[in-house]
C-alpha cells in the first residue's frame, strides 16, 4: 500500500492528469460536464417553455385523435393481460390495440383470441410462419387506422399518463416525424446484471437522449415505445426487416427531413435481461447496427447527397466516434499503460477504479437532478463504483466483439433473432443500395 500511495505522489497532479488523459479529454467533457451543463439549460427550457407545453397539451385534447397501439411480437402470450390492464389505466384512452403474433409457439394465440372476442383488444393478427418483428410490425400497419402509431413491446407497462406525454411533442412544433419515450427497467433490483442495467437505463434515457433531442442529433426512437406518424409510416414503408429496425426507421425519417424528438415525461417500464450472458447476446445484436446501418445502408447521411444535412451529418458522427472509434481507441490507450507501466498497472487499476466511480457518481447527480422520482433513482448509487467495470471492460468488450463480427463476417444477417429468409432479403435490398451509392 505505501509504493501506491508513493507512486501517486511521485506522479503528482500534472503526471495523474496525463496518465488518466483518455478521461480528462474524451470522456469526462461529454459524459460529465455536458451533463450539467445541460442541466442548466433544461431548467431554464422548461420554465419558459411552460406554455408552449400546456398549449399542446390543449391542442392534442381538443382534437382528440384515435391511436393505434401495435405490439408485435413472438412467444408473448404471458404478457398480454398485463399489458392490457396498464393500457386500460392510461389518461388518453382514444385508442386502438392491435396485436401480432409472429408465428409464436407458445399460446401467444389462444390468449390474443380471448382478448379480442371479449372486447379488450381491437385486432389480433397471427404470421402463421414467422416474418420477423418488422414483418409483424408492417401487417399491423396495414390495419391500424390511427393518425399515430405508438409501437409496444409487450412485456412493457407504463406510467399513468405515458400515452398521452408521447403524443405532447406531435403538439408543440412542426415536422416532428417521431417521439421516442424514456425506459426504464421493470426489473432493475432483481440481481447484480439487472441493476446495472437500471443505472445505464437512467444514463440513456435521463441525460443522454435528452442532450441529443436538444442539439437535433437524436438517432433512434426504441421499439419499447415510440410514437410515429401513421401517414409517414405508410409513405416510408414501415419497418425494414432488422436488427437494428428501430435505429433505421430513425434515420429514414430523419432522412424525409422531419425532427425526431424525445421526452422524458413519457415513461415506460420493461424487462431487461436477468443475466449477463443474456445481456451480452442482446448488445451484440444491438451493436451490430451500428455497422450494418451507420456504415453500410445510411453512410450516405455522411456524404454531401441528396439526404445530406449538418444535423443528420452529426447524429451519425457522433454516434460513430463515441461508440465506435473511441471504443477501439479505449483498448489501444489500455495496451499502451499496460506495456508502458508494466511493473505498476495495478496501481493503474486501482487509481482509474477511483477516478472512474467518482465520475460516475457526479454523473448520477445530473440524473437525479433531471429525474421526477429522486428517491427511486438514489437507491442505485451504492453500485456505481461497479459501474466502472460493467460499463468500462464488459460492455466496451460486447461492442468491439460484435464490431469486429460484423465488419468482417456480417455476423446480423445471420441471427437467428430474424428468419433466415428475411435476412437474405435484407441483404439483396442492402447490396442494391451499396451498388448505387457506389455507382454516384
Amino acid at each position: 500500500m505505501a509504493d501506491f500511495f508513493q507512486f501517486w505522489t511521485n506522479q503528482g497532479i500534472d503526471g495523474f492528469l496525463k496518465i488518466f488523459w483518455f478521461y480528462f479529454i474524451l470522456e469526462f467533457p461529454r459524459y460529465v460536464l455536458l451533463a450539467y451543463i445541460f442541466l442548466i439549460i433544461h431548467k431554464i427550457k422548461t420554465h419558459f417553455n411552460k406554455e408552449n407545453y400546456e398549449d399542446a397539451k390543449r391542442q392534442l385534447w381538443n382534437e382528440h385523435p384515435l391511436i393505434s397501439i401495435i405490439v408485435p411480437g413472438k412467444d408473448e402470450g404471458k404478457n398480454y393481460y398485463k399489458l392490457v390492464r396498464t393500457l386500460e389505466e392510461q389518461t388518453y384512452d382514444h385508442f386502438e390495440i392491435i396485436i401480432i403474433d409472429d408465428g409464436s409457439e407458445d399460446d401467444s394465440e389462444l390468449i390474443g383470441r380471448d382478448l379480442e372476442r371479449n372486447g379488450k383488444i381491437d385486432l389480433f393478427l397471427r404470421n402463421e410462419t414467422r416474418g420477423g418483428k418488422a414483418s409483424a410490425a408492417n401487417l399491423a400497419l396495414r390495419y391500424a387506422t390511427g393518425k399515430y402509431v405508438v409501437h409496444l413491446d409487450a412485456d412493457s407497462s407504463f406510467n399513468r399518463d405515458a400515452i398521452e406525454e408521447i403524443l405532447v411533442p406531435f403538439y408543440e412544433e412542426e415536422k416532428v416525424g417521431a417521439v421516442g419515450g424514456a425506459i426504464e427497467a421493470k426489473n432493475g433490483g432483481q440481481n447484480l446484471a439487472t441493476t446495472f442495467q437500471a443505472i445505464e437505463y437512467f444514463n440513456i434515457f435521463t441525460t443522454g437522449r435528452m442532450i441529443a433531442d436538444s442539439l437535433g442529433i437524436l438517432r433512434i426512437v426504441s421499439g419499447a415505445f415510440g410514437a410515429f406518424r401513421r401517414d409517414l409510416l405508410v409513405e416510408l414503408g414501415g419497418w425494414d426487416v432488422g436488427p437494428g429496425l428501430d435505429g433505421d426507421l430513425t434515420l429514414k425519417i430523419r432522412k424525409k427531413g422531419y425532427r425526431i424528438t424525445y421526452t422524458h415525461l413519457a415513461i415506460c417500464l420493461t424487462n431487461v435481461p436477468t443475466s449477463f450472458t443474456k445481456l451480452a447476446k442482446q448488445r451484440i445484436r444491438w451493436s451490430r447496427s451500428l455497422i450494418r446501418f451507420r456504415f453500410r445502408k445510411h453512410r450516405d447521411l455522411l456524404f454531401p447527397t441528396d439526404n445530406f444535412s449538418l444535423s443528420n451529418f452529426f447524429a451519425v458522427v457522433e454516434n460513430v466516434f463515441f461508440n465506435f472509434i473511441l471504443n477501439l481507441l479505449w483498448w489501444a490507450y489500455l495496451i499502451f499503460l499496460a506495456l508502458y507501466f508494466k511493473a505498476e498497472f495495478g496501481y493503474l487499476i486501482i487509481g482509474g477504479t477511483f477516478l472512474y466511480s467518482i465520475s460516475k457518481i457526479i454523473e448520477f447527480g445530473a440524473i437525479i437532478a433531471l429525474s421526477a422520482n429522486k428517491s427511486d433513482k438514489a437507491k442505485y448509487i451504492s453500485y456505481l463504483p461497479g459501474m466502472t467495470f460493467y460499463v468500462g471492460l464488459f460492455l466496451r468488450g460486447v461492442r468491439t466483439y460484435a464490431y469486429i463480427r460484423e465488419l468482417f463476417f456480417y455476423d446480423s444477417y445471420k441471427d437467428a433473432w430474424n428468419p433466415n429468409k428475411t435476412s437474405r432479403a435484407a441483404r439483396k435490398l442492402e447490396d442494391k443500395i451499396k451498388k448505387v451509392f457506389q455507382g454516384n
